[in-house]
Formats: C-alpha cells, structure tokens, sequence
C-alpha cells in the first residue's frame, strides 16, 4: 500500500474547512447561545462577536478498536500497588467539575469546551431563517445595477475576451478555403513527378519542370497567414439592467412621557436588531426613522436612538407622517413598504380610533407587512384592541406582539420575521 503525505505549508486561512465543519456540527448548541446572549446584550454590543461553551460530553466521538477480549490478567511494569487477580475499586464522590457538592479527594472530569465565534459568524446564527414577507414588487425604471450576459461571438471586441476555439476553427476554414485548389495542384503535380521518375527516368527536362512547380505550389501554400486578423472571434457581452427589489422599512418609535427608560430601552434594542438584520440582509433598502410623542418628526438614525425629546402621546402623529412620506417619496408601484412600530401602548383615548382608520384606509393596502410591538407588563389598552380590528382585516400582513422584558426580543423578532413557506 502507497501512503501520500503532504507537506505543503499551510495558508492563513487553514482552518478555515475544519471550523465551518465545526460550526454545522454543533448549530443547536452554537444557535442557543446566540439566542441567550442578544437577550443580555446591551444596545453597543449587540453586533460583536460572542464567546461559545458547549458541554465536554457533547462533543465526544466514538471510537472503533479491536478489542483483545478474553480476561486480562496483566500486570504492568513499575506498578508497586496491584498484584496478579486484584480489583481496581472505582473512584467514589464528584470531582467532575459541574453541579453542586461537596469537595471529594478523588474522581476527575472535563471543563464545557469554550470557543469564540466572530462577528459574522454571530450575525449569520443571529439572522438565520429570517426574510422581510411578502418581497415581490420588482422595478427596472432607473435601475443602477447591471449584469453581463453572453450574446454570441463578435469580430470585434477586447483582447481579454477574445473566443479560441472560435478563433481557430475560423482561421482553418479559410486557410482550407484559400489553399484549396493550390493542394490539389500540388498534390496532382507529386503524383505526376512520381510517376515520371519510375517510368521515364532519363526525361530530365519533365521532371526538373514539375520539380519546380511543386515547390512554386508548396511556397504559396506556405504564404496564407497561419492566423489573420479576419479570423478573430470574441466573446460578446452585453449589459442589461437587473431587476432588484427595492423596499423601505418605517421604524415608529414612541418616546412619550410613559415610556420610561427601560422601556424606551428594550424599544431601542428591537430597532437596533432590525436595523442590523436589513442592513445585513438586504442591497436595495432604505430606513426611514419617525419619532413621536404629541406630534411626530423624520429623524436620522442617531437621533432615532440617542435623542433625549419626550411629551405627551398621540400615535397617530407618527402614522399619518409616514402615509405622508409613502406618498411623497415611495411609490406604491416600485417600492415594497415595510414598518414596525414600537410603543408602550398608553394613547390619548380619542387617538386610537383614528389610527386605526388611518391604517385600515391609508396604510395597510399599500404595504407588504407592518408589525407592532407593544411593551409593557400589565394590561393591554385602547390602542391593542384597535390594532387587532386591523389584524382580522389584514390577518397575512399585520402582526402584533407583546414584550415584557429584555430576554422577550429576540424571540418575538424571530417570530415576527421568520421566512414563510411560499404557497
């Protein structure tokens, strides 16, 4: 039997097989901490890399060996303790390491097997499973980005994309069609010399002539260019515009008085876990950031999450400022329209019915899928009933939740966003 041994050195990235290897053997384990370490992250970590304990036991592999079977009776060299026929007591007590109990003198175990993953690697577990529903809505008007296409062979074109085999077979066709009647006249002309030079020796003048002809015939065979610029071939590509889907997502976020700053915090991190997943997930989309209280404002992304303004409620501000914008700046026709809106469901008693209308009448025809997240630990109020009369109208695109705490968010996200079975 050959044995191949490799000894080429290995590249930066050597491990890089084994840990993706690693990282599909044990998902379950690596995708539950994930799940427990968004619901302990403050807001300026939550996209940081997170650091993986898997328990010893689960990553043991089995071996397979040959037993010597029969009953062993050795005794090995250096022992002092054992003779021939003694029986080795098992080890009483813990010492394994894990759970409760009292010290023991004896036994051993192992440590969780702990293990860094990065970044990326974080998001992907974070964000797996996860699409917007419901992204249909394809535009072509306008578009910037642009795909290449095979369109055939061309005589003209860049040297770089230039066809071989086409180039080839084009320069033998004519070199075949150019020498033709020339290798048939030669090929006549060395078949009469032949003969001649069995047959009839002593006609020097004959075969001198024919002599002649075929090197005349070989030369202007040798003139046709073995390549000609004629003959180039290239590969012809052509751009055309990629169809992209273009969708915008709406954040609504309430800082009113009522939301405290526990509250106004677990509403941050929800918005912070969205806008990490469009960002990540998705080329062709924009965020729109609304805050309100009495009245609502377009803000930019660091203001929508560090800005310190706050009064009464009234929720309705925030929605007719987004049909607003949907109207002014987002065509129905070219964008899918997303929105999540996030609030601790106190409102002005008079304000939730209108809400209601507005996103019955003005909203919700015109979007692929809107989400409310309501927090707060007691009762619910107006404003929940009225959106659930907007969730039987609208029962595939609007979805509403409850958190209560911190560890609630990412659950209910996943909830919210998980990727749908087409029908």
């Amino acid at each position: 039997m050959s044995h191949v041994i490799d000894r080429r050195l290995n590249g930066k990235n050597k491990s890089t097989v084994n840990r993706q290897r690693f990282l599909r053997r044990y998902r379950d384990h690596i995708k539950k901490a994930v799940e427990e370490a968004v619901s302990r992250r403050s807001i300026t970590d939550m996209e940081h890399g997170e650091q993986i304990s898997i328990p010893g036991r689960d990553i043991d592999e089995p071996v397979l060996h040959h037993g010597r079977g029969g009953r062993q009776t050795t005794v090995h060299p250096g022992n002092r303790e054992f003779t021939t026929g003694e029986k080795i007591a098992r080890p009483q007590g813990g010492g394994s390491g894990q759970g409760a109990g009292k010290a023991s003198n004896s036994g051993e175990g192992m440590d969780e097997f702990v293990f860094q993953i990065t970044q990326e690697e974080f998001l992907d577990f974070m964000f797996e499973d996860l699409e917007l529903p419901n992204l249909i809505k394809r535009h072509l008007t306008g578009s910037d980005t642009f795909k290449s296409v095979r369109a055939g062979i061309s005589n003209e074109g860049n040297p770089s994309r230039i066809n071989i085999v086409r180039t080839l077979r084009s320069a033998h066709a004519r070199r075949i069609a150019l020498s033709g009647s020339s290798r048939n006249k030669l090929k006549s002309a060395q078949a009469e010399l032949e003969r001649l030079k069995l047959e009839q020796p002593d006609n020097l003048g004959d075969i001198q002539a024919l002599e002649e002809e075929v090197s005349k015939l070989r030369a202007r065979i040798k003139r046709i260019p073995f390549l000609d610029t004629f003959d180039l071939k290239y590969n012809l590509l052509v751009k055309q515009p990629n169809p992209s889907s273009k969708a915008v997502m709406f954040c609504l976020m309430d800082v009113s008085g009522s939301m405290t700053q526990s509250t106004k915090d677990i509403a941050k991190r929800f918005f912070i876990l969205l806008y990490l997943f469009l960002k990540r997930n998705y080329d062709k989309i924009e965020v729109v950031f609304i805050r309100h209280h009495t009245s609502a404002r377009e803000v930019d992304e660091e203001e929508f999450f560090y800005s310190r303004e706050t009064g009464g409620t009234i929720v309705s501000s925030a929605l007719k400022l987004m049909q607003e914008i949907m109207a002014e700046r987002y065509p129905i026709n070219e964008w899918n329209i997303y929105a999540a809106q996030a609030s601790d469901g106190d409102n002005w008693n008079d304000d939730s019915p209108i809400c209601r209308d507005i996103l019955i009448k003005q909203i919700m025809p015109f979007v692929q899928y809107f989400t409310y997240v309501e927090i707060t630990p007691r009762e619910h109020q107006a404003l929940w009933f009225e959106y659930e009369q907007v969730s039987e109208a609208f029962a595939d695109t609007f979805a509403q939740q409850q958190l209560v705490s911190a560890g609630d968010i990412y659950p209910v996200f996943r909830d919210l966003f998980q990727r749908r079975l087409a029908t």
